[in-house]
């Protein structure tokens, strides 16, 4: 039998559990968003127990949600951990899904179950003989024929395993009147099996009863639930158990009810709802299925549930999306009626949206030439990276070899002294100007367009002008035009937002500043694209100004500066923060004017003193700041502040206290307390 303590042996107490199950870049001890639920403030984190001594996770905003790492599964996938039979549960779906093999599965390797009998008589069926129902079965192994059947929908024995599909020799129950029957499986008509717990359910796909049930049902019976990722874009609601079946086997995430003219739990959908961008029914297109998915598309509208209706007959053997893949229909193609399906729903903001879209073709008519700053992928996926600086310093140069970068073929271009990964999947690479006019906006691309030696606009590169609309509406139109262009070309390898400011009313308003940083990072996670956010703020020293500046820095996985040297021929790429490893010790990048080529060159790094008289400056006006309210501070209470000022991790903090003393910006005294040197 599995025990908690066997887990956490495995899992490094519990840590490995939270690294698989919560997605993105997060650190132990640092405060993220919660993916159980729509959190808009990053303040939950997970920490070491040095009592329990495993780890554990803390969510100041809903204490519901803290405990170790087995109340979290529970969350996760919608088990009380208070309840034994749950506990159970949630330790098999540990073991299971990190692959711990503390305990054999019931499965043989050629994915077909290992045949034995399992009675389930409830102890006191008095307790609710409407719903129990006392029965009995004997598994059998998949034979040949029944991995025919399956496999015509694409569904593979792995799938069936991880589903806990099984195949059945015999099936005992008793019917309404308490009489004992029995069903055996035949050639002709198998019998298939769906366990959980304390119940299973029978699929007999050619027999005249195709549905027999056994043991207590749930009252909200969900199939596929516990299979669900903490976060992903699309998930689809549909009729039965095969079909969620088909749809995973293509890739797709999927669950169903019981049936379609069930009740679904709005609980469920909820939460659901918060890891899921799309949640759509996708039910049978018979005269039953379509009225159902109507309304249970009214019924579930304050989620924005979506309904898709397949291109089917409706007719038996063409009625749903099992059949819509046997026969002969591909995963493209579904994608297909996907992609036409949301061109429909956002077919507003679409034509909206043309209006902006720069044609390559139709250059626009000469006006005021106004200073155009361009931004370009530089992080990593899922992610946000700002680009910050002053008119006049290359900013805009410089973010246009970015992005000459992302859509050149040719690898020996000149990108200023840094890498770029080229976009060789064809994925949308999507640029919204804020501030430029169409004629400096088209100006600018041709600039990059030359970079990049590219003799025409590639058809995946999407430049769009917004200045002519309201602050609400360029928000909105980023956010669906994403979607659809994510479908549309297979994902989104760069989003380049220039700038952010003018996506909001005051940059220094604290409400909206979180509201839209939230809301490109959520994105970033979903798409798992690298969202370039250009902000036209000359910051002070390490830090941005203003709300908006201020949690862009905490959110960001790096934050670049662009300034002008000494020598103003000169422009220097600063780094702010980098998420793993110290801002001050990356290289300072240098890039100037060259006549001959008629583009801005790389100029090489500042050499290593240059790179530590910056370090020196900055760490002296951040020592400057710490002190200015006290005068002393222990070791560990500076390293604190330096972690929380510089957004730097623990031994890079202790790296700057080394530097620190060593240039004597700060002194030591005799009882181990820190002070500025004056």
């Amino acid at each position: 039998m599995l025990k908690k303590e066997a887990i956490l042996a495995k899992t490094n107490n519990g840590l490995n559990v939270f690294r698989y199950y919560i997605s993105g870049e997060w650190r132990v001890g640092h405060n993220f968003l919660n993916p159980l639920y729509d959190d808009r403030k990053a303040s939950c984190n997970v920490y070491f127990d040095r009592k329990s001594g495993a780890y554990k996770i803390k969510d100041f905003g809903n204490d519901d949600f803290s405990g170790d790492c087995f109340s979290f599964v529970g969350n996760l996938k919608n088990l009380n951990c208070n309840n034994s039979k749950d506990f159970v549960e949630i330790l098999q779906i540990i073991n299971n899904d990190l692959r711990l093999n503390l305990a054999e599965e019931n499965f043989s390797s050629n994915g077909g179950n290992i045949a034995k009998t399992v009675e389930n008589f409830p102890e006191k069926p008095d307790l609710q003989p409407e719903k129990i129902k006392p029965y009995s079965v004997v598994y059998q192994q998949f034979t040949q024929k029944d991995f025919l059947f399956w496999g015509q929908y694409g569904i593979t024995s792995d799938i069936l395993r991880n589903y806990k599909v099984s195949s059945l020799k015999e099936f005992k129950s008793e019917n309404k009147e308490g009489k004992p029957f029995s069903v055996y499986s035949t050639e002709n008509e198998p019998i298939y099996c769906y366990s959980g717990k304390k119940y299973v359910k029978l699929y007999r796909p050619f027999s005249k009863i195709r549905f027999m049930y056994g043991g207590v049902m749930p009252e909200n019976y969900c199939f596929g639930l516990e299979q669900l990722p903490a976060k992903s874009d699309i998930l689809f609601i549909t009729g039965g158990e095969k079909d969620v079946l088909t749809l995973v086997s293509q890739g797709f995430h999927a669950i169903c009810f019981n049936s379609e003219t069930s009740n679904i739990s709005k609980n469920i959908i909820k939460k659901l709802s918060y890891r899921f961008k799309h949640i759509v029914l996708l039910f049978d297109v018979d005269k039953t299925g379509l009225e159902a998915s109507k309304k249970q598309e009214n019924q579930l509208s304050e989620f924005d549930v979506k309904r898709l209706v397949l291109p089917l007959s409706g007719e038996k053997n063409e009625k749903d999306v099992s059949d819509f893949f046997k026969i002969g229909k591909s995963k493209n193609d579904f994608k297909k009626i996907f992609l036409d399906f949301l061109e429909n729903f956002y077919s507003e903001t679409m034509a909206i949206l043309k209006p902006c879209e720069i044609d390559f073709s139709h250059p626009p008519k000469n006006s005021e030439v106004v200073i155009s700053i361009n931004e370009v992928p530089l992080g990593t996926e899922g992610n946000l990276l700002g680009i910050t600086g002053g008119e006049g310093t290359g900013k805009s140069n410089y973010v246009g070899s970015l992005i000459s970068g992302a859509i050149t073929q040719n690898e020996k271009i000149n990108t200023l002294g840094t890498n770029i990964l080229q976009n060789e999947n064809g994925k949308a690479i999507l640029l919204y100007d804020t501030e430029q006019s169409e004629t400096q906006l088209f100006k600018n691309i041709s600039a990059v367009l030359k970079r990049a030696e590219c003799s025409n606009m590639p058809p995946f590169f999407k430049a769009y002008c917004l200045t002519s609309m309201s602050r609400k509406e360029r928000l909105r139109s980023i956010v669906q035009s994403m979607d659809k262009f994510y479908y549309q070309f297979g994902g989104i390898h760069l989003v380049v937002i220039d700038g952010i400011a003018d996506l909001v009313r005051c940059a220094n308003d604290e409400g909206e500043s979180v509201g839209v940083i939230d809301e490109l990072y959520r994105l970033a996670g979903i798409y798992r694209a690298c969202v370039v956010c250009v902000l036209h703020f000359v910051p002070n020293g390490m830090k941005l100004r203003g709300h908006l500046g201020s949690e862009l820095q905490r959110k960001a996985a790096a934050i670049l500066s662009i300034e002008k040297d000494n020598n103003p021929e000169i422009s220097v790429v600063k780094t702010l923060k980098v998420r793993d490893g110290s801002p001050l010790d990356v290289p300072l990048v240098q890039f100037s004017w060259d006549k001959e080529k008629g583009m801005h060159v790389y100029f090489g790094e500042k050499p290593k003193a240059e790179k530590d008289k910056r370090k020196e400056i900055e760490l002296f006006n951040v020592a400057k700041s710490i002190f200015s309210n006290q005068k002393h501070l222990n070791y560990s209470d500076l390293c604190e502040k330096l972690q929380k000022i510089l957004d730097v991790k623990e031994r890079t903090a202790k790296g700057y206290v080394k530097f620190m003393k060593e240039r004597e910006i700060i002194i030591v005294n005799e009882n181990n307390f820190y002070s500025i040197k004056n």
